[in-house]
């Protein structure tokens, strides 16, 4: 049995820049990636439906764009990047199919969240998961990036084409205004 790529592998790219070997490395970077690329986009979109086209389709324009990675970023970055773009494009689709506000779309992002039948959490998870809802689209990516994902502000300049002076302003932002939506809540 073949050893499992790591995350960035350099033989990896190889792999799928060779015609003989890109159908199976594509094969493992989707096992890879497709668990951390989908919780970024279902913290974006809050409905898992809609997380999975949004995974197949970031998946699908990797696929077909693969010879334009020119490597000066990870593969890593370059997904997110395309999963994030994918993510945005959906929510300002469905900003003007549904012809919401952006606050509007706020208490949407709650309702789905308090839809949600994927999710089994307890209140404080629900409580926290509506308070990100609340934050302007920019904060919430980058809040959900550092947070959850754990990424350094280094990472996430990289795919967010941000500064990492900005990036930290903006997540401090989103962390007060997640304060003040608990303390609002109490």
């Amino acid at each position: 049995m073949a050893k499992q790529p790591e995350l960035d592998d350099p033989r990896l790219i190889e792999r799928l820049r060779d015609p003989a070997t890109c159908r199976d490395a594509m094969a493992d970077v989707i096992k890879l990636y497709s668990e951390p690329l989908y919780h970024q986009i279902r913290r974006m979109v809050e409905n898992h439906d809609d997380a999975n086209d949004l995974l197949q389709n970031t998946f699908i324009k990797a696929w077909t764009s693969i010879e334009n990675f020119r490597g000066d970023a990870r593969l890593s970055t370059w997904l997110y990047k395309i999963a994030i773009n994918e993510s945005i494009t959906f929510l300002a689709r469905e900003r003007k199919r549904l012809n919401l506000s952006i606050d509007d779309q706020e208490s949407t992002l709650i309702n789905a969240i308090e839809a949600d039948e994927w999710i089994d959490g307890d209140e404080l998870v629900q409580q926290l998961r509506k308070a990100i809802a609340t934050l302007p689209e920019k904060q919430r990516l980058v809040f959900n990036m550092r947070y959850y994902d754990e990424m350094k502000y280094e990472q996430i300049s990289e795919i967010l084409g941000t500064s990492v002076g900005a990036l930290k302003a903006s997540y401090h932002l989103a962390v007060k205004k997640i304060e003040q939506f608990f303390e609002d809540n109490d």
